[in-house]
Formats: structure tokens, C-alpha cells, sequence
């Protein structure tokens, strides 16, 4: 019977699959193997025990491993007797020399590493319908708006860019913590390598270079948990950007301002009980869960505070915050890839919000015409908000006011005042930007090397 969501709402197939049981178990197993290819590489085992590991491993099964852990109690001695079993004269030679977190960590490497491969696919595709959606709207000139009152314009192709760039620095910051994050180690019971030998250092290097992870430095029982703290401060860092995007679409497509719509079905129920709701769920979808995955980093910090060279704390916590903040996170960029693809544009909307000021929110475009004009810059400003305080008591256009001060008369004519209170006159490099961030970042779109 499935309990958590991630089994049956939230996730993708491929996510879950990298922290399902299965893929956990064959992960521990290719370490296991390439612990023993590197040991007999070094000398430290015989090379046909590790060839008969590298043989019969593939053959060790997830339920007898779950038999014996029901025997011993111990979930990896457990799956060294599993794999044992399979690999004849061999048998006597896995896990030799290791301590359960080389292997157990090393394998958290490896599904580390799937699920940063799906999230970096994932993120690129974000960029590419972002840049997408930019490139269409470089024009289109919107209110701005700043402690939630609207302000002067700006262009939605520069909203979307500045989504954009963000999500360009995540996909950087994912390359940058990789080989950080997706590591192995082979060190012993309390890091000192003791049960290798002199090779212990050459026999990690080896082992990690098969699996094509990072080896530690240096580490006691444990990989350092500062490294899946980075890991969890990143899928946090996403899945915030992922909820600013989600709170402004849905601030955005409010009854009152309406200037956008999440894709809505022809069959698609709003609600149970009033039949003309058109909601915007997948965002509220993408705001919620990106909660609990921030609720992740808490305890993925409080897991590199161990005593000592280490204690079982963080292992229990790992084991849901690992799968749970990783799915979520891959299932809300999928989730934001088809909202920012499906979302609709009203442009009528757009422009009647541009004027429900009556040029109000234009003050700082004839400010900055009088100041260029020869007014004192801290006159122009006072002469502004005495005009736009006015305009809005009385519930009159500000051009009407300007017309019939005559200190802004004695610099600007009546024409130039309607063109200075023209929304679309007053986007400066707006589509430039678009265009830069564009051209800069339509390269990341697309993984290469």
C-alpha cells in the first residue's frame, strides 16, 4: 500500500527510480565490484577473486539480502552475504578491507550523480522555454510593480530573462558542486586506511576512477556531510526560484490584474462547487512543495555535526530526505517547464493595468525630462509627487495637472508631456538586455561535452 505521494502523485519515473530499493542496491553492488577490481589492480586481493566478484555480483538479489538483514539485523553485511553468494571462490573476498559506509556512501555517490543528471536536463530545458517566452514578449510593455504598487513599466520578455538568468547560475552552480557532491570513499573503519595496507590511498583512487566519482580527500568512517548539505542547499535554492516564478504567475493571474492564465483544459475542473473557478493549481502545486524541500536543509546540516568519527543519526534522516527532496524537486521543474510553456499572455489586460494610474506611474519619465531640461533634479522630484498626489485625490489623468502647472509648462509643452507619460516610450534597454541574455545563454540550453 503506498503512504508517501512521491509513490503515487509527485515525482517522474526516471527520478524515482535513481532512489528506488533496486537502484540503491545495484549502486552498492558496482561499488562492491569496483572495490574488488581496484584491490586485486593493487595486489591487495587475489585477481581471480575479483573476477569471480565481477562475474557473480550482477547476480545477487535484493530480496535474499532482505532475508538475511531479517536473520542479522544488519542491512549491509546483509548484502555482502548476498553477493558472496554468487560469486564462488570470490565469495570470500568481497567487502574485504572495507567498513560499511565506504561502500554504502560511495553508492549514495552514484545516485547523487543520477539524480544531478536529471536535474541539470531538467534546468536546461527551463532556460530554453524561458529564452523562448522572452524572445516572444521583448516588446510587450507591463506595469512594474514594487512593494506590490504598480510602478513604471517594464517589458515581460525581461521578466523572463531575469527567470531566465537565474536558472542559467543554478545549471553553473550544479557543475561547480558535482565533483563535490557525487563522491566515493574507501578509508575503513575510522578513516586511517588501516585494513589496506600501504596501497589503501592507491586502491581509493582506483576504485572511484571505475565508478567515475570523486574520491575523498580524506574522511573517518563517513563522507564529510557538508557535501550533502551543499547538495540539499541547492535543490532548496532551486526549487526557490521555482516558487518565486510560481507566486508572481499567480499574483499574476488574480482576478484583479488577470494579464496572465496557467494552461487550463477544455474538460478542466476549477472547482467542486463553483463551476467558473480556472485556477492556477500547477503553481500552487510548485509553491507547496517547494516547502518541503527546504525543510530538507535543516537536517542535512544538523547531519555533519557527528560525534566523533561518527554516529548513526544521520543515516535514518538520509533515508527520507535523499529520495523525498530529490523527487520533489525534479517533479516541480518538470512541473514549471510545462506551466511557463502553457502559460497564456493577455495583452489587452497588460495594457489596461498600464493605465489605471491615468500616467500616475509615470511621474519618474517627466521627472527626469525636467531635470534634463534645466530643473533642479530635487525640485523636479517635489514639483512630481505634489502633481501625482494631486492627480490621484481627484481621480484625474496626471497630464490634465501637468498641463495647468506652470512650472513644468516653463520646460515641457503639452505634447511632449503626452509622450513622456507614454508607457511604451519609457522602457529603456529592456529589449537589449532580452536580446544579451539571450545570445549569452541559448549556448546553455543544450549540454555539451
Amino acid at each position: 500500500m503506498a503512504i508517501h505521494p512521491i509513490e503515487y502523485r509527485y515525482g517522474t519515473r526516471e527520478m524515482r527510480a535513481v532512489w528506488g530499493e533496486e537502484h540503491r542496491f545495484s549502486c552498492i553492488v558496482q561499488a562492491e565490484v569496483a572495490f574488488a577490481k581496484a584491490s586485486a589492480e593493487h595486489g591487495f586481493i587475489p585477481a581471480r577473486a575479483a573476477g569471480a566478484i565481477a562475474d557473480g555480483a550482477g547476480n545477487a538479489m535484493l530480496s535474499r539480502a532482505k532475508e538475511i538483514e531479517d536473520e542479522i539485523s544488519h542491512d549491509m553485511m546483509a548484502i555482502v552475504k548476498a553477493i558472496a553468494e554468487q560469486c564462488g571462490e570470490g565469495g570470500g573476498f568481497v567487502h574485504y578491507g572495507a567498513t560499511s559506509n565506504d561502500i554504502l556512501d560511495t553508492a549514495t555517490g552514484l545516485q547523487i550523480r543520477g539524480a544531478l543528471a536529471l536535474i541539470d536536463e531538467k534546468l536546461r530545458r527551463l532556460l530554453a522555454v524561458l529564452l523562448k517566452r522572452s524572445a516572444e514578449t521583448r516588446m510587450l510593455v507591463c506595469v512594474g510593480r514594487t512593494h506590490g504598487q504598480i510602478g513604471v513599466p517594464t517589458t515581460y520578455g525581461l521578466r523572463f530573462a531575469i527567470w531566465a538568468s537565474e536558472v542559467a547560475r543554478h545549471i553553473e552552480r550544479l557543475g561547480q558542486m558535482l565533483p563535490r557532491v557525487a563522491v566515493g570513499q574507501m578509508t575503513g573503519a575510522v578513516g586511517t586506511q588501516a585494513a589496506l595496507g600501504e596501497k589503501g590511498m592507491e586502491i581509493q583512487q582506483t576504485m572511484m576512477e571505475i565508478l567515475g566519482l570523486t574520491p575523498v580527500d580524506v574522511s573517518n568512517q563517513v563522507v564529510a556531510r557538508d557535501r550533502y548539505a551543499e547538495y540539499f542547499m541547492f535543490l532548496a535554492n532551486v526549487a526557490t526560484t521555482l516558487d518565486k516564478i510560481g507566486i508572481e504567475i499567480r499574483t499574476l493571474q488574480r482576478t484583479e490584474i488577470a494579464e496572465v492564465e496557467e494552461a487550463f483544459g477544455s474538460r478542466q475542473v476549477g472547482s467542486s462547487t463553483m463551476p467558473h473557478k480556472r485556477n492556477p493549481i500547477k503553481s500552487e502545486q510548485v509553491c507547496g512543495l517547494a516547502r518541503v524541500v527546504r525543510s530538507a536543509v535543516e537536517p542535512a546540516l544538523q547531519n555533519n555535526t557527528l560525534w566523533d568519527e561518527r554516529d548513526l543519526t544521520n543515516s535514518s534522516c538520509e533515508r527520507v530526505i535523499f529520495p523525498e527532496a530529490s523527487v520533489l524537486t525534479d517533479h516541480i521543474l518538470a512541473l514549471m517547464i510545462r506551466v511557463i510553456e502553457g502559460l497564456t499572455l493577455k495583452p489587452e489586460r497588460i495594457a489596461r493595468n498600464l493605465e489605471i494610474l491615468q500616467g500616475v506611474n509615470m511621474a519618474e519619465s517627466v521627472m527626469i525630462e525636467l531635470t534634463r531640461k534645466g530643473m533642479n533634479r530635487q525640485e523636479a522630484h517635489e514639483v512630481m509627487r505634489k502633481a501625482s498626489m494631486d492627480a490621484l485625490s481627484k481621480g484625474t489623468p496626471l497630464s490634465t495637472i501637468l498641463s495647468k502647472d506652470e512650472a513644468v509648462k516653463r520646460y515641457i509643452s503639452p505634447g511632449e508631456i503626452r509622450l513622456f507619460l507614454d508607457p511604451g516610450h519609457y522602457i529603456g534597454t529592456a529589449p537589449a538586455q532580452v536580446d544579451r541574455v539571450i545570445v549569452k545563454l541559448t549556448p546553455l540550453c543544450v549540454k555539451t561535452g
